[in-house]
């Protein structure tokens, strides 16, 4: 059958990739994509004993503007506190927000985890894959996997493409496999992360209202 024609254990593939760098005694250069300090925590957590990672936080779609700087401020935090087995270095990319909305134009009126959700994970994961390659990483990824919300197929066959446009390996993944998420959860309790209500852009920020609305109409 197709890869694309089944349901693929991503979580399974990764960690065979894992066990294939560790036997062979390897310490790999990663470029991770981090949307926010919760969803990277469990992540970094686990793949710091398998890479030297460089957390690379580029999230255009995030508005408004104080949003974005304490998002980014909470993930540096995240950083310095946490007992990483391999060091990780921060990197911002640039904050444009002006690059999502022309993204956007046209499909303000999608619902969220759609065609929008996945045209902005292709521009965040472009700029990783780009940035991973400037900086000669053995592989990129991204987050954004943790979150149930995300379609983790989606990110995985963008990822896979941009691996051969730009000559980095891509690290498939499923990070809300395992209890994945339900780890970061507890992590952002021991750390005392901000956690947000919605995903970043003005759209999710408009549909989560939305949903605080009935929920209070509701009560």
């Amino acid at each position: 059958m197709h890869r694309n024609m089944q349901k693929i254990n991503y979580q399974r593939e990764m960690e065979q990739i894992l066990a294939e760098e560790t036997a062979a005694g390897r310490v790999p250069k990663l470029l991770l994509h981090s949307c926010c300090a919760p969803c990277s925590s469990y992540v970094l957590e686990y793949l710091s004993g398998y890479f030297q990672i460089t957390d690379f936080f580029y999230n255009p779609n995030i508005s408004p503007g104080d949003e974005y700087r304490k998002r980014s401020e909470e993930l540096k935090r995240l950083i310095r506190s946490m007992p990483l087995k391999n060091p990780v270095a921060f990197v911002e990319g640039t904050y444009c927000p002006e690059k999502f909305f022309q993204m956007s134009m046209g499909l303000e009126d999608v619902p969220e985890g759609g065609e929008r959700c996945f045209r902005c994970y292709e521009m965040r994961l472009r700029e990783a894959a780009e940035e991973a390659q400037k900086r000669s990483c053995d592989y990129f990824t991204t987050t954004l996997s943790i979150s149930p919300l995300k379609n983790a197929q989606k990110l995985n066959e963008i990822g896979l493409r941009l691996e051969k446009e730009y000559h980095v390996r891509y690290l498939v993944s499923d990070f809300k496999k395992k209890n994945g998420y339900q780890r970061s959860v507890e992590l952002s309790g021991i750390y005392g992360l901000y956690r947000q209500n919605y995903c970043g852009c003005v759209f999710s920020r408009k549909e989560a209202q939305e949903r605080e609305k009935k929920k209070q109409q509701q009560l």
